[in-house]
């Protein structure tokens, strides 16, 4: 079955190699969360076949350092009201509540960059 979607948030990060296993474990309860509140799809992606380039790139994007790795993740939702609403729920979200500190997180947030996108083509 096709899993229907018309919003998505992106999200790039820089995640220090020593902390992996902390974010994922930090992804897999937030992907919970979002589900838990209406998201479609919540996916964590690990950087695998990504180079510096010399002008752009997903390493140079988040000032990627020696000991760190790139995370890709999105999630999709109904419409970008519906992105409003799992979203209002989920920062309310007791579960993340130990997360939303920055020096509990186990990434550097000020490199962290994210946005909500309107998809132009799907199939």
């Amino acid at each position: 079955m096709k899993k229907s979607f018309n919003y998505v948030d992106g999200f790039v990060l820089p995640i220090p190699k020593k902390n992996i296993s902390a974010y994922k474990k930090m992804a897999t309860l937030a992907a919970k969360v979002w589900r838990d509140h209406g998201a479609i799809d919540y996916v964590e992606c690990i950087a695998d076949d990504v180079s510096k380039g010399k002008v752009t790139s997903f390493p140079r994007s988040v000032k990627l350092k020696k000991n760190e790795v790139v995370f890709f993740s999105w999630i999709t939702y109904k419409s970008r009201a519906h992105r409003d609403q799992v979203m209002k729920k989920v920062m309310s979200d007791p579960r993340l509540a130990k997360y939303m500190d920055p020096k509990k997180m186990p990434f550097d947030g000020k490199r962290m960059f994210w946005g909500g996108f309107k998809p132009v083509v799907k199939f």
